[in-house]
């Protein structure tokens, strides 16, 4: 790009709770603008500028950021290098200079043609069919996000179609506000007692975020004032009350709501949701139901024999039990996944012994800024630069649509040792040599902490070296051998050794494979889901079922990521293809659809296939991804560009109408 391009005439049609009509001005001199642009991600910040003041010849094609591929951590500001950088950051401060001297404290919509140069120049020119994918979450773009672009009233006049929703975490919260934007008459039942679901639920010390967090937000909710990286669980669900409060569906929410079964009646051709609101049983009848319970909420407690003996204190990390103080205690946490991970560097340093009962050892991913506040300049030019936050959410988001995929990729002609691929063995090798720093000197540990499965056979975690520094307290101990048996006393490992506690936390995961449990789901001819499914859930894009018709389960089957794509993503995108059934049979006068059993079994021959091609679906891994068919059922193994062209429109072939 060398010119401006024609702007658009006004700031209309954002799908934003978080748009901001004005900004604060800047009054700041030089001296301070210039440090702002040392400080910042450069990509963000020229399109931003470019965006604030019109002049999209700041993104000259001498200056887009290469962003080779990121193997573990990406290098600062797409790997632009020194020179480009310096030039970059000369233009910049001249930008910035405009936007004060002019008071430039508005933002207005792009035309399609600056939204496409945005995308091109900040995906270093990508295949232009990521464009309507990026331009979807850019809330400048003049086709921005999942709006619905119609209305039940507009598409099928004087018809009432009403939809339940189950659950009100972030997938509930953005099933509600779609299907609201729709016109529907929703109402969705929660079993607790605020938004949130696992932000509502997981309050245990240390619970944050492990997904940068402008990037962990909705498209149509992108907030710009996130005080940390990553942030601590309590801010995420104060944003998720506020997105239900802005967003208009509060009201809409019946908590204390026990669904209990869910049953397709054949001669209304609609649902019937039977559910206990504090003990009061009822029944709800509606066109749709979307389930949005999570995969992540039924805690998975070992059946340790003896567990009941124990006298100390006992808790799952998802249901903790504020009551029980740790100060000075003897505690074992059981586990080291992402749970655990958090937990123990928070309590390793109040308690008089920490034992750790490991059973695979995690990969860690890098991140020195883990627990680090969002830089000043951030939070400065959020303020006062038009859109910024908006603009780093973007790059932020594209950075990790296809992120570290390429490291999980098999490579049928490699023969290297104990890896898949040339680029596996190289990052495997990288942090093994970064577990070797952390735990120099201790052999005993290293060879504990070191992973004895494929890297990319589940996600890694996030270290800034607390783990390690908690692993290697005086008062640690980590346990290999398993748990044996409980004793009133304390615990029984593998090994016979005898460890005396007063607490035992489990930080063991959850039933995930277990999908839709304990919910009775009934479809057509009586079939029940459970049944159908027989251990196996399987879903046409992780959302409909044949014989269920007018059932959209969000974050269902094969719809999780674990090295590209985000969770926000999946739920919207899937949301966007549910919403385009609806609108196809409101369209057409049916009652419901239902999916073709052929069509499912064509979409898992494809995803199968492409899970036997990456890391976590090799032979040699046995992980939670994988149920106990030994099929992965959690991960979506193709491109998320894959995903965002699926769930575009429905193909009515797919489908059987019910008039």
């Amino acid at each position: 790009m060398t010119e401006s391009l024609a702007p658009a005439d006004v700031l209309s049609g954002i799908d934003d709770l978080y748009t901001r009509d004005e900004y604060t001005p800047i009054t700041e001199d030089d001296a301070f603008l210039t440090r702002i642009v040392q400080s910042v991600e450069l990509p963000a910040l020229m399109v931003a500028l470019a965006a604030a003041t019109g002049d999209f010849s700041l993104l000259r094609d001498s200056l887009r950021p290469p962003q080779p591929p990121v193997d573990t951590v990406g290098k600062p500001h797409g790997a632009m290098s020194a020179e480009q950088q310096a030039e970059a950051r000369a233009l910049a401060l001249d930008a910035l200079r405009r936007v004060r001297d002019e008071r430039i404290t508005r933002v207005r919509t792009l035309s399609d043609a600056e939204a496409d140069a945005v995308v091109d120049w900040i995906t270093n020119g990508a295949d232009a069919a990521y464009r309507p994918l990026l331009k979807h979450d850019m809330a400048l773009a003049p086709q921005a996000n999942g709006r619905p672009r119609w209305r039940v009233d507009e598409v099928a006049p004087g018809r009432n179609f009403t939809a339940a929703v189950i659950g009100a975490g972030v997938a509930g919260m953005a099933s509600a506000y779609r299907l609201k934007q729709a016109g529907i008459d929703v109402r969705v039942f929660e079993k607790g007692h605020d938004v949130g679901g696992t932000w509502w639920k997981n309050t245990y010390p240390g619970v944050r975020l492990d997904t940068p967090n402008y990037a962990y937000s909705f498209s149509f909710a992108q907030r710009d004032d996130w005080p940390q990286q990553f942030s601590e669980g309590a801010e995420i669900h104060a944003y998720t009350r506020e997105v239900a409060e802005r967003g208009g569906f509060l009201d809409d929410i019946v908590y204390g709501a026990d669904v209990q079964a869910i049953t397709w009646d054949e001669g209304s051709r609609m649902w019937d949701v039977r559910v206990a609101v504090d003990g009061v049983p009822a029944v709800h009848r509606v066109n749709a139901v979307f389930t949005a319970v999570g995969q992540l909420d039924r805690p998975k407690i070992p059946d340790t024999p003896g567990r009941e003996t124990f006298t100390g204190a006992q808790m799952h990390s998802a249901e903790w039990n504020h009551g029980v103080d740790l100060t000075g205690k003897r505690v074992a946490v059981v586990g080291t996944g992402a749970s655990a991970y958090q937990i123990v560097p928070a309590i390793v340093d109040r308690v008089a012994s920490l034992t750790v009962f490991q059973r695979s050892s995690p990969w860690m991913l890098p991140t020195p800024m883990y627990y680090d506040s969002m830089p000043d300049a951030v939070l400065w030019l959020s303020e006062h630069l038009p859109h910024f936050g908006q603009w780093l959410r973007l790059w932020q988001h594209w950075l990790g649509v296809e992120g570290r995929q390429h490291t999980t990729v098999i490579d049928p002609q490699w023969t290297g040792p104990d890896s898949i691929s040339e680029v596996h063995h190289r990052v495997q090798e990288s942090l093994r040599a970064l577990l070797a720093e952390q735990y120099a000197g201790r052999p005993d540990l290293l060879e504990k902490v070191t992973p004895d499965y494929l890297l990319g056979g589940k996600r890694m975690l996030r270290d800034n070296g607390v783990w390690a520094a908690s692993l290697r307290k005086p008062q640690t101990q980590l346990v290999t051998s398993g748990l044996d048996h409980f004793v009133p006393e304390g615990v029984v490992d593998g090994d016979g050794v005898l460890h005396e506690l007063d607490a035992v936390i489990y930080a063991t995961g959850f039933q995930a494979s277990e999908f839709l449990e304990p919910l009775s789901i009934t479809g057509r001819g009586g079939q029940d889901l459970h049944a159908y499914w027989g251990g196996d859930a399987k879903a046409y894009l992780g959302m409909t079922v044949p014989g269920f018709p007018n059932l959209f389960i969000v974050s269902g089957p094969n719809t999780g990521h674990v090295v590209n794509g985000s969770l926000f993503s999946m739920i919207e995108y899937g949301l966007e293809y549910a919403l385009d059934a609806i609108r196809r049979e409101l369209s057409e006068g049916w009652s419901a659809i239902d999916l073709k059993q052929e069509a499912l079994d064509e979409f898992y021959e494809r995803l199968d296939a492409a899970s036997a091609t990456k890391a976590w679906g090799h032979p040699s891994v046995h992980t939670w991804y994988k149920n106990r068919f030994g099929r992965v059922s959690q991960i979506w193994p193709l491109p998320v560009l894959e995903y965002w062209n699926l769930t575009r429109s429905l193909d009515p072939e797919q489908y059987e109408p019910i008039r």
